[in-house]
């Protein structure tokens, strides 16, 4: 029978070897931002993946895979060690489908980064904001206040009352559950519409969280894909126009 929540290290992978001092979260989210992030930095570091968590507070579905087969639901913890640092990644399908689900995943995450020697945990997630900017902000949130400092330093900005209904989710929940276990927590929220995958968000947050981690990451792949959003954002917007054109013609 399938527990509430289950985690799976890799068996080939000595415990020694699934430690590190900084966690990354990026799960799916508004904009995909997070998991747009996290997944790219996964890539170009060529993390391996040490772990898989599954839960019955993930969506009642499996995953469709290529050749038909089917997996179910799950999210995945990368890791990565080399001359650019050592970090671990978590990224995945799903977040919870209920409030009671959000909680306890996010101590079941909180509890891995304690266990895994994690000393700060960055969040990463979208801001949406209802609309298209030409400047994409990066609003930050700590759970300490002598955190502020450099992370305004490396371009974040804290912005009384925004996100208006505070962090929704792993993103938020991971930063206050950590809290009494002594580890610090950086949330990263890229402005984004909310209506499409927002590559263009991810790049900008992506250049703050490099700047705080103090490394470089080519961002080609992220800035081409940013591109063919703003030509499938500029088609958009003129169909828009053109709609609102006949229907003033009409009335």
């Amino acid at each position: 029978m399938m527990e509430d929540i289950t985690i799976r290290f890799e068996e080939s992978i000595a415990p020694e070897d699934r430690t590190a001092p900084i966690m990354i979260e990026g799960l799916p989210g508004i904009g995909h931002v997070g998991k747009l992030v996290a997944e790219h930095m996964i890539q170009e570091l060529g993390a391996v993946r040490i772990a898989e968590i599954n839960s019955i507070y993930f969506p009642p579905q499996v995953i469709i895979q290529e050749g038909g087969t089917v997996r179910l639901c799950n999210n995945e913890i990368y890791r990565y060690s080399g001359e650019k640092g050592t970090y671990l990644f978590l990224v995945g399908d799903f977040q919870s489908t209920s409030g009671e689900g959000h909680y306890l995943l996010s101590q079941v995450y909180v509890d891995i980064c304690h266990q895994l020697g994690v000393r700060r945990i960055y969040t990463i997630g979208g801001y949406g904001i209802g609309h298209f900017n030409e400047v994409t902000r990066v609003i930050a949130a700590v759970n300490r206040e002598d955190l502020r400092q450099q992370v305004e330093d490396a371009g974040g900005i804290f912005s009384e009352g925004e996100p208006g209904g505070g962090i929704i989710g792993a993103a938020g929940l991971m930063l206050g559950l950590s809290i009494p276990l002594g580890i610090e927590g950086i949330c990263l929220m890229g402005e984004t519409s909310g209506y499409l995958v927002d590559p263009r968000s991810a790049t900008t947050v992506l250049s703050v969280l490099t700047k705080l981690l103090g490394i470089e990451i080519d961002d080609a792949k992220l800035t081409e894909r940013a591109g063919e959003m703003e030509v499938a954002l500029q088609r958009l917007l003129e169909q828009e126009r053109k709609s609102e054109e006949e229907l003033s013609y009409i009335g």
